[in-house]
């Protein structure tokens, strides 16, 4: 499903998920992708993965709303509800 910067979206009963970046991260296996305060992608490795450290990924800075979650989806882009 293909949704623009901003574009709120209806699936699976889920209402009003919105898209907040353009960028797209590749996911790697063993990490745990999470927007973080300073408006960035972070990685962080799972407790299973016993190398590697948290890293921030991608050069985007996103504006996280007031309120809501946000999350990295499975294509890579940071959406809120």
């Amino acid at each position: 499903m293909n949704t623009s910067v901003g574009e709120t979206r209806t699936s699976k009963g889920e209402k009003n998920m919105a898209i907040l970046s353009r960028q797209a991260i590749q996911k790697q296996p063993g990490y745990l992708y999470y927007l973080g305060k300073d408006g960035y992608v972070w990685a962080s490795p799972m407790k299973h993965n016993k190398e590697g450290k948290a890293h921030r990924v991608g050069n985007e800075h996103v504006q996280r709303p007031a309120h809501g979650t946000c999350w990295v989806n499975g294509a890579g882009h940071v959406e809120s509800k």
